[in-house]
């Protein structure tokens, strides 16, 4: 392939990627502003990131790394979620209504895919942070880059639990929690879940690297190519400020099934304080980290890049 027509499908690439960011930006505004039914909601939360997972990391692993990638997380994400519902291990007692849609045996589908996109995110951003962009993950990084990005992952699910449980009933916890209807055990599973498919998708890299390792390093990679990502992950944390605006009923109480009321406000407010500190914060430093001058040169543009 000519370098023109390998930069025009680069540029086309990045255009769809861009959109799906746009998509994915418009469900936030539709998740407070109802025009559309809450299913048309769902699908638009979980579908662009899937998609952007896919069209993202086939540049860098290949098709059959970020396939591999995908398969990773709805295994071990339905493993996990389907042994949670049934006997309350790891995450605690609950189960899911109809408000995801249909179901693949007793969790929704449409979750397996919000498993994907902010799981690949995370991972990227756990890259950057990290400055892992040269290698495969080996020595120290084989487990601290797993851990970190796991940590970026749960504080996703942080942000957004009490919303999608206690307000619009997603998934229903039977004996509620402290943090706003969510237990505590919830976020410690979450993290076992997710640390359980990074670190199955950092051994898959280990002894296969990916195909941009093996003829174009990580490194090589155009700024634009790791800043989308960090603009998807602020993004997802930037729409969780959007409960902020004044709704009907926010000052009215809600319960969860243990009979604990909680302000809607309340939840709102305390989920946009923890996307700011903790999404906030790992969006500002692996957008500082893909463009700062270090080994790795994250943010560099090499010639081979531009030519091949």
């Amino acid at each position: 392939m000519t370098p023109a027509r390998t930069s025009a499908t680069v540029q086309k690439c990045n255009g769809v990627l861009w959109a799906l960011i746009v998509v994915y930006a418009a469900s936030r505004f539709l998740q407070v502003f109802p025009l559309v039914p809450m299913l048309a909601v769902v699908i638009r939360h979980v579908v662009p990131p899937a998609l952007f997972a896919l069209l993202h990391g086939a540049r860098l692993y290949g098709l059959r790394g970020i396939l591999v990638f995908v398969a990773v997380c709805l295994a071990v994400g339905n493993i996990f979620e389907n042994l949670g519902v049934r006997t309350g291990f790891p995450f605690g007692h609950y189960y899911f209504t109809n408000v995801m849609g249909p179901k693949f045996l007793i969790v929704p589908v449409f979750l397996g895919l919000a498993y994907v996109g902010v799981a690949y995110l995370s991972w990227t951003l756990a890259r950057i942070i990290l400055r892992e962009a040269q290698s495969t993950p080996s020595g120290s990084r084989l487990v601290t880059l797993p851990l970190f990005a796991s940590c970026i992952m749960v504080s996703w699910d942080l942000s957004m639990d009490p919303i999608w449980s206690t307000i619009v009933r997603a998934w229903i916890w039977l004996n509620g929690g402290r943090y706003f209807g969510v237990p505590l055990s919830n976020f410690a599973g979450w993290f076992l879940t997710v640390f359980a498919f990074y670190q199955l998708f950092a051994l898959y890299l280990r002894a296969r690297p990916t195909r941009a390792e093996s003829s174009r390093p990580a490194d090589t990679m155009p700024v634009s190519y790791w800043s989308l990502p960090v603009i998807f992950y602020a993004v997802c944390a930037a729409g969780n400020l959007l409960f902020l605006i004044p709704q009907p009923g926010q000052l009215a109480p809600v319960c969860d099934p243990a009979g604990a009321q909680w302000k809607v406000s309340t939840i709102v407010g305390a989920c946009a304080f923890v996307s700011v500190c903790t999404m906030g914060s790992f969006s500002l430093f692996a957008w500082l980290q893909r463009r700062s001058p270090s080994d790795t040169r994250l943010g560099e543009v090499s010639a081979s890049y531009a030519t091949q």
